[in-house]
């Protein structure tokens, strides 16, 4: 249900921007694409090829219809698409003709898919402020690298969480800032702690400037498939505002929370959500919490269509978003148009309805994924060495390996995790499984301390995803791992 907003209005962030924002301006021939649409202007002012050029008359497609009777994935009833070159051919009124998609010129996005995920934005998240835009990407990764370069020069600093998305770390190493580790547990990141961190930060990190930026994933964390608790992000909020940082909200995940695990004996068969039971189920947003126009959401089609589109977008507020599209009109210039007509033509036809039940029934699917791998775990993990915390979002979990039990972790391995958990690793694979180690995703603190995020424990880390793989191949991947660490910790 769509929502008023208040009379509120986002704060004004231009001092937390960096020296490389600051100089950007607007690009002039991009204004005026304005009047490129108005018939009463004979357009002679950019270089754009003609649309009757473009080697491309029709796109169609063949999608699943909704309700999804028979689930997502194995629907049998469908709809078919055709989506015309001219706007004057179109025959579906909120199609993006093919001449325009292709063109320059669109670097906030379409508008027809823009009033869409508006709308879709207005369901899920009661903003507080009435300023607040949205802006495409090229997915997540290109939003979190832009977001490094509006807010950061080199020297600065940026929260992380203790283990988080390695591509995440290694774009803003790559910038030369200062990652932070967050201290984080079953539930996300632990705010009392990073409360502490920020409060004795001088004697902490005396050579390292405040943070500007907060990153989290907060639903179905990569790599550790925890979910950040809603109770924890009013408290991380106003941590945000006292100490003036901008929270960058990833959200790739945020449609794959599904209900608690329960083992199989204890399960019982539930009908399908209705729209209000899902809508409801889900976590609150920092958007939902933010007054200040100081959050800066990442959304995105990789987890609820395909990554291969290579399409996202941004909300936040309009002063900030300004501030993208000016970087975007000098970098990716615009998103994919293939990507956008089609993914413009599915959403429109299947309507703000459609689409949630297509998303209630990816819930359902991640569910089914999600329970038949931890089923597989309590039958073939040693669990007197293993825990794993079951994830009630996305596509990944955790195995815990406490690594003291391992017979020649103080001696061959020098006590050193890190040693036990790369051999553990190359055992994995020459047993034929593949489990990614759990420090390619820790956020190394250039000050460890005893209080450290990250600071060593007795733990071996393991990230596995129950997304990729029919349930055949997970029991026998599982099936597999458990059986190379009952030999390699000499369990019966």
């Amino acid at each position: 249900m769509t929502v008023d907003h208040p009379a509120i209005k986002a704060k004004e962030f231009s001092h937390l921007f960096s020296d490389e924002a600051l100089k950007r301006k607007p690009s002039p021939i991009k204004t005026t694409m304005a009047y490129f649409q108005d018939p009463s202007v004979v357009f002679l002012g950019a270089g754009m090829p003609p649309g009757e050029l473009f080697p491309l008359k029709t796109l169609s497609m063949e999608v699943p219809k909704p309700p999804f009777k028979n689930g997502i994935a194995d629907s049998e009833e469908t709809m078919k698409a055709t989506i015309m070159r001219n706007q004057d051919e179109l025959l579906f009124a909120s199609d993006v003709p093919i001449a325009r998609a292709l063109q320059y010129g669109n670097s906030r996005g379409q508008k027809e898919l823009l009033e869409f995920l508006k709308e879709h934005t207005r369901r899920f998240h009661r903003i507080p402020y009435e300023d607040w835009d949205i802006i495409t990407t090229t997915g997540s990764t290109q939003g979190w690298d832009a977001s490094l370069r509006i807010f950061c020069n080199k020297g600065d600093t940026v929260l992380l969480e203790g283990y988080t998305y390695s591509s995440s770390v290694e774009a803003a190493d790559a910038q030369g800032l200062n990652c932070i580790p967050m201290p984080m547990d079953d539930n996300g990141i632990m705010p009392a702690k990073l409360e502490d961190m920020l409060e004795n930060w001088g004697s902490r990190y005396p050579q390292i400037p405040m943070p500007k930026l907060l990153y989290t994933i907060p639903t179905g964390q990569n790599p550790t498939g925890c979910t950040l608790s809603d109770d924890r992000k009013p408290y991380i909020y106003h941590l945000a505002q006292k100490y003036d940082m901008i929270i960058i909200e990833d959200e790739p995940y945020y449609f794959l929370q599904m209900d608690k695990y329960t083992p199989p004996e204890q399960r019982s068969t539930t009908s399908p959500m209705n729209h209000h039971q899902f809508m409801n189920s889900l976590c609150r947003s920092f958007l939902e919490l933010d007054v200040d126009g100081r959050v800066v959401r990442l959304d995105s089609v990789s987890k609820t269509f395909a990554p291969g589109c290579r399409f996202g977008w941004l909300v936040g507020s309009k002063h900030l978003l300004d501030n993208y599209w000016n970087l975007h009109e000098v970098s990716i210039q615009s998103t994919c148009g293939f990507a956008q007509t089609i993914l413009n033509g599915l959403l429109n036809r299947w309507g703000q309805d459609g689409y949630i039940d297509w998303l209630i029934g990816l819930r359902h699917q991640y569910t089914l994924k999600r329970n038949c791998c931890l089923d597989i775990c309590r039958q073939y993990l040693p669990w007197e060495i293993c825990t794993l915390p079951a994830p009630v979002a996305g596509m990944f979990f955790m195995i815990l390996i406490d690594a003291t039990k391992h017979p020649e972790f103080h001696t061959t391995f020098e006590s050193n995790c890190d040693l036990l958990e790369q051999h553990l690793y190359n055992k994995c694979v020459s047993a034929g499984v593949l489990v990614a180690c759990g420090s390619w995703f820790r956020v190394p603190d250039p000050v460890p301390s005893p209080k450290s995020a990250t600071a060593k424990s007795n733990i071996v880390t393991f990230r596995g995803t129950y997304a990729a793989v029919c349930p055949e191949k997970m029991k026998l991947g599982i099936q597999k791992f458990g059986d190379t660490l009952r030999r390699e910790f000499n369990l019966s």
